[in-house]
């Protein structure tokens, strides 16, 4: 998988192009065709800052995201850009990650910034 022969071999991709817009041609093949996916309820997407791919660290909750400040603000962020206008509301939604609904966890490789995205059934 790692040298992109079993994406060539299958003709296929293992990881879907949602959400790496701005990657290099590179980055996009390295992504798409050389790295596994992971579950998600809805259509997985691969988070990108600094203009690279980010890593996936995996599936969080709460506490796990808590832990990291500057993805559960970008999160937050997010969020009110989608329409959560109601703050209350938000923060329960987001203080019960982990019942019913996850946070998918990335941290940028070039600065080592956490995100995150919100993944439900």
């Amino acid at each position: 998988m790692a040298d992109g022969g079993a994406a060539e071999r299958f003709n296929g991709e293992f990881v879907d192009a949602y959400g790496l817009d701005g990657v290099s041609w590179e980055i996009l093949q390295e992504v798409t065709r050389r790295t596994p996916s992971f579950h998600s309820w809805q259509d997985p997407r691969w988070l990108v800052h600094h203009q690279d791919a980010a890593a996936y660290v995996g599936e969080v909750g709460y506490t796990k995201l808590a832990a990291h400040p500057e993805a559960l603000d970008q999160l937050r962020t997010e969020m009110r850009l989608d329409g959560w206008h109601n703050a209350q509301q938000l923060e329960q939604f987001l203080q019960s990650l982990g019942h019913g609904a996850t946070a998918m966890l990335f941290k940028c490789i070039v600065c080592g910034t956490h995100l995150a995205y919100t993944n439900a059934s």
